[in-house]
């Protein structure tokens, strides 16, 4: 019986794992712990439903709230902590509770349409979201505990992020009683958000003001953009999964399963867009009308704005549209952008929240409020600059002018003319430049291939930096498109070429929607993605334009364009670095971050379960100079199959294997055994005299092709190439791309889109692939599928070359195969492994297989009457055969089928001997006797010989391995799993 004690064990520390983990990483999730000079306060929580304004037909609604305060009497100021969208107060409940410790009364909420609340969500809106926090504000002003500036009017401020920042400003405009406003990664205008248009009229005096936000309109055409399809989806079905996972304070009425607890109108006009790609004038009123822009000539409280530059929901361009109108007006505004958002987390967390309280304690924590004008606590402007090397904080720097004149332009020369571009029919294949909502996951991968499509993009770069260019802003680029269509979708982002490698840092676009009359010029000058860039010397940037963009929804016609970029402007701003400090997300963001927590939490507890796992089998030093060794491996599947049993075989240097086996023999099962793709119930396999299990180091020395390569059908064989060995992180030298080129042999075909694709060629390529780097151990699952004979015929030389590895020290490499193809694997291979029903029959050289000197092959002529030396009498063929399975030292005399005399003829090259219509049949002679004595005895017996070998045909022993396996399982033979037995079996017959 296995003993489990040791599973246990892992399990149990893979849980510490994660617990420490999960510890860990509490505060990057916006639970902080209390500062220490709080840590002591003692607080208190009162939760209570709060009446509010009735939905339209007259639903009564309540709020679901939550008062987090210091056990003491007070007075003191108050915060009202707004949670982002599909989240609820409980989300905040870690940050109100330091809050309490540190002196103030925290007010959290489950909004209308979230949590245990009541009512519809209607985005927002000044009637309902915005209106119930004012009744939240009113509650305050009527608590003794609570500080206030004047009857009916608390100290109070207004925290939020996403859904509950655009509120917080909303309010903090509509309510003079609020006293400081902080908002993170929030909109200015929802319908720019989500209709974003990045395009103005050449010289627009708009596009030239500010750090770099784009107007939303042009002077001809439409005033918004291409729809972000993704998001939109997302806030739909968070608001479903909501309401089916059981919010419990209802919908005003009978819910739409489609629509969630949305509000029904909402709904409608957000379906429409889903269905058109375009926004009704309905839907882009109400959203403009739940949006901070149209009420920020309110706000006159002093205003903290966090937006990230990895947002493709909310990007910089929002907060910067909002501090613009606040600063021109007078407003205390300050702007921070961090390098998260709403697709990533905050590397400067800490410091984040860090200043909301700097900023809070300064304007509402104080006896006395800061009098008008006076300097604010923070920077106006401070940014991340870019993470480099092992960097996991980025470095802040603050802008040494007021935010609305900090950035100033220079012009840069873009090379690359006019080139052509394609708006693909349905709008795909689409490029991809990130996943929204996990740009955490994807920021370290080789996105270039995936956004720069053939046909769908070109690109233009500047020159080589001669020194580190810092770059802070919207950089800004004047396009010109001729198009087939009346309108040109298109979307620009910026790249860093860092030694032939393009990196999206601030993983953004900007979309276009260009009017054009078709076959005319039309000129716009585009404000790109706000962010930082540092260029180190020799680095270029690149704009690159596509069609596509797999976050937006695109036109579904076909269309042909010619784009030509000029005037890149980049944006720079005098900086002080700063230093940093503490951490915290809004919601949002949590959900994302909690959501990569848990999935890089799982794997790191796996990882060290099965990194103790290889620990038990311990490295065999002896064994490495041997390229591959499998001992006693194991499998079982669930419905109690066993697909391996007991299987033992090794590859040597300088040898190429072939695994053969019927259908089911468990071929390939052990080969994704022995690559660490399953794990075995029971057995070894060692590489290179290093445990295998799955991520072993030691598998970067294997190059493999098990069950198809996996291509993307829309790059090309080359792009596929290099996508793949760029994701082993190797430099691009160390892939040998010209040899393996030369094994594909593709050759001008592997410039076009692996979709184009023949099988054999896929399958040439896959085999190229697998041979990327020249690893020390080559395996490859069925690589003839899909190949003629000729290329059949050109892969077996390659094969063996590559196995003696010209020039490698070591004494060559190691190739194994499995196939079916027996004459193939007799001509190429050196060795084979033999499976039947799971287990290994036979192993050993191709050439012990099919030769051994006590096998004589016999070709005689079949025919009536023979003759015995010569005499008149007739012997019958069958007396002939007879008497030489009786002669002296004769051990067995097999018979195969017959051949055609022609083909006997063919294969001796002679016109001599017998006719075409006479039968040769190839007696196969098993003897203890000199071949020429066999050929004696043969004569003599009559039988009319006219050729002799010693060679069988690897096919044959094939099927005579297998044939004897099922017949020794089935009668219980001794030796019958003994490999070496059953190849004296096999020489034998």
């Amino acid at each position: 019986m296995t003993d489990r004690a040791p599973l246990r064990r892992r399990a149990r520390l893979a849980l510490a794992a994660l617990a420490a983990a999960t510890a860990a990483l509490a505060p990057a999730l916006g639970t902080p712990a209390p500062a220490a000079h709080a840590a002591d306060r003692a607080i208190r929580t009162e939760s209570a439903m709060v009446p509010v304004a009735a939905e339209d037909d007259g639903t009564a609604v309540s709020l679901d709230a939550s008062i987090v305060e210091p056990a003491d009497d007070g007075p003191h100021p108050a915060v009202l902590l707004a949670h982002g969208f599909g989240g609820s107060k409980d989300d905040l409940a870690a940050q109100a509770e330091d809050l309490a410790q540190r002196g103030y009364v925290a007010v959290t909420w489950s909004a209308r349409g979230f949590g245990r609340s009541g009512g519809r969500i209607h985005l927002d809106d000044p009637t309902y979201e915005v209106a119930d926090a004012g009744v939240l504000v009113s509650r305050l002003a009527t608590r003794p505990e609570v500080l206030k500036d004047h009857d009916g009017d608390p100290r109070v401020a207004v925290v939020g992020g996403s859904y509950g920042g655009a509120l917080a400003l909303m309010l903090g405009a509509t309510d003079a009683r609020v006293d400081a406003v902080v908002a993170s990664i929030t909109w200015n205008d929802l319908a720019d958000a989500f209709f974003p248009q990045h395009a103005t009229a050449p010289g627009s005096q708009v596009a030239a003001a500010g750090a770099g936000a784009p107007a939303s309109v042009l002077e001809r055409g439409p005033a918004t953009g291409p729809f972000k399809q993704v998001w939109a989806s997302r806030f739909f079905v968070s608001s479903v999964a909501t309401a089916r996972a059981g919010g419990t304070g209802g919908t005003g009425g009978t819910s739409d399963p489609t629509c969630g607890r949305f509000d029904p109108t909402i709904c409608r006009l957000f379906l429409q867009a889903s269905a058109t790609g375009a926004p009704s004038p309905q839907l882009l009123e109400l959203l403009r009308e739940h949006s901070p822009a149209p009420r920020l000539a309110g706000l006159r409280a002093p205003t903290l704005l966090i937006q990230g530059m990895g947002d493709s929901l909310f990007g910089v361009d929002q907060a910067d549209a909002t501090a613009r109108t606040l600063a021109a007006q007078g407003t205390p505004v300050a702007v921070r952008w961090m390098d998260g958002g709403h697709d990533g987390p905050s590397s400067t967390a800490d410091d984040d929240l860090a200043v909301q309280r700097t900023w809070l304690d300064h304007y509402i924590g104080q006896a006395t409020k800061p009098a008008p004008g006076s300097p604010l606590p923070l920077p106006s402007f401070t940014f991340a600059d870019p993470l480099s090397g092992r960097q996991t904080v980025a470095r802040l720097e603050a802008a040494d002018a007021p935010y609305a004149r900090a950035a100033t332009y220079d012009v840069v020369p873009l090379t690359g003319g006019t080139k052509p571009l394609t708006g693909p029919p349905g709008g795909q294949p689409a490029s991809i430049t990130l996943v929204p909502g996990a740009g955490a996951l994807t920021a370290q991968l080789p996105t270039y291939l995936l956004a720069a499509l053939p046909a769908q993009s070109a690109a233009w770069d500047t020159a080589p930096v001669t020194a580190t260019r810092t770059v802070v802003g919207a950089p800004r680029v004047r396009l010109t498109v001729t198009s087939t269509a009346s309108s040109s979708t298109l979307f620009l982002s910026l790249w860093q070429v860092t030694g032939g490698q393009a990196t999206l840092v601030r993983r953004v676009v900007a979309p276009v929607m260009v009017p054009t009359t078709p076959g005319t010029p039309a000129t716009v000058d585009v404000t790109l993605a706000g962010g930082s860039w540092v260029v180190p010397p020799g680095s270029a940037l690149r704009v690159l334009v596509t069609s596509t963009d797999s976050t937006y929804d695109a036109p579904r016609a076909a269309r042909a364009d010619r784009v030509e970029l000029s005037d890149l402007r980049l944006p720079t701003v005098a900086a002080t670095p700063l230093a940093t400090s503490g951490s915290s997300l809004d919601t949002q963001t949590v959900g994302v971050l909690a959501a990569t927590g848990v999935l890089l939490l799982g794997f790191t507890g796996l990882a060290l379960v099965r990194r103790r796992r290889r620990r038990s089998i311990a490295p065999r030093p002896e064994l490495a100079g041997v390229p591959l060794v499998v001992e006693h491996l194991v499998k079982t599947y669930k419905d109690g199959h066993r697909a391996v049993d007991d299987v033992t075989w090794r590859a040597e240097r300088g040898q190429v294997v072939g695994l053969l086996g019927p259908n089911g023999a468990g071929k390939t099962t052990t080969l994704r055994m022995v690559l660490g793709l399953i794990r075995p119930d029971s057995g070894e396999v060692h590489l290179l005299g290093a445990p295998v299990d799955a991520g072993a180091a030691v598998l970067d020395r294997v190059g493999a092709l098990v069950e198809g390569p996996g291509f993307l059908p829309h790059l090309s064989g080359i792009d596929n190439l290099k996508a793949y060995w760029a994701a082993t992180g190797r430099p691009l030298e160390e892939a040998h791309l010209e040899e393996v080129l030369a094994v594909a042999a593709l050759g001008g075909a592997v410039e076009r889109p692996v979709r184009s694709y023949s099988q054999g060629m896929r399958q040439r390529l896959g085999i190229a692939q697998a041979m990327l780097g020249l690893p020390e151990l080559l395996i490859l699952d069925e690589p003839t599928n899909g190949l003629d004979p000729p290329q059949i015929a050109a892969l077996r030389p390659i094969l063996q070359r590559y196995a003696a590895g010209d020039g490698t020290p070591e004494g060559g490499r190691t190739v194994v195969v499995s196939s079916h193809l027996l004459a193939e694997v007799e001509l190429t291979c050196s060795h084979v492994v033999v499976m039947h029903a799971g287990r290994v029959v036979t192993t050993g050289s191709v050439a012990d297989l099919v030769d051994s000197s006590d096998t004589t092959v016999l070709e005689v002529q079949r025919h009536d009457p023979y003759t015995r030396d010569g005499g008149p009498e007739g012997t019958p063929y069958a007396a002939a055969l007879a008497d030489l399975r009786q002669a002296p030292g004769v051990v067995s005399v097999e018979a195969p089928e017959p051949v055609e005399g022609a083909e006997v003829l063919r294969r001796n090259g002679s016109g001599a001997g017998p006719s075409a219509d006479e039968d040769v049949v190839k007696l196969v002679v098993t003897s203890r006797l000199h071949r020429a004595e066999v050929v004696r005895l043969a004569a003599a017996a009559g039988l009319r010989v006219v050729g002799v070998s010693s060679r069988k045909h690897l096919e044959e022993v094939f099927l005579s391995v297998i044939a004897g396996a099922d017949g020794a399982a089935a009668n219980g033979v001794d030796g019958a799993d003994d490999p070496n037995e059953r190849l004296r079996t096999i020489r034998a017959r």
